[in-house]
């Protein structure tokens, strides 16, 4: 949305004429500056897109109710680079055994933590976790056998236990496979806000 500081008026730009008699509208200044404008905006986009936040695509159900199959999201690329992966965040990461595909799923225990699951019940360093993401129509009955995440690893499942593939199936995942933050769901417009 534009400010209106940053308006402009089509056909407003004003130029003086050489001799007496007025102004007259600029012309070949008005397409420049149209040019700029877009190639300063594509810039700036590829920018943010590159770098900063990309927007995504969500397929299939294992994060509901917090994600829908087709729900549009950014996801901030640079949260990682520059800060901690922490218990709780929705990340998206490359597939630890197809790197071709991305999953999204919630960071539910980090390197150094002892992990253990119990019917469905999720125990970090001996603590139940209480998960108000994950409603109980959607809770199942895995168990885990205890276990200590590894250094720069973290264990990830989907809010909807009871059809998600995470961790339970592919074991921990690797720092470096994960390039994302889930943030902000754009559409649909009734999915409009933050991911938490």
């Amino acid at each position: 949305m534009n400010e209106p500081a940053e308006q402009s008026v089509a056909g407003a730009v004003l130029t003086e004429e050489s001799g007496p008699g007025g102004m007259e509208p600029a012309k070949s200044s008005g397409a420049a500056s149209w040019l700029r404008d877009v190639l300063v905006s594509v810039a700036v986009s590829a920018f943010i897109i590159t770098f900063l936040y990309q927007p995504v695509r969500v397929e299939g159900t294992s994060m509901l109710p917090m994600l829908q199959n087709q729900d549009r999201l950014f996801i901030n690329k640079i949260a990682y680079r520059v800060g901690e992966i922490h218990r709780g965040d929705v990340v998206v990461f490359l597939y630890p055994h197809d790197h071709t595909k991305s999953y999204i799923k919630r960071v539910i225990a980090v390197g150094g933590d002892e992990l253990r699951i119990d019917h469905g019940r999720v125990y970090v360093n001996g603590k139940p976790v209480e998960e108000s993401y994950v409603p109980l129509r959607f809770t199942d009955d895995r168990s885990q056998p205890e276990m200590v995440i590894p250094a720069h690893e973290y264990f990830v499942m989907g809010d909807h236990r009871s059809i998600s593939s995470d961790s339970r199936d592919f074991g921990p995942v690797d720092r470096d496979l994960i390039y994302g933050k889930a943030e902000f769901v754009y559409w649909p417009i009734e999915q409009i806000g933050a991911v938490r």
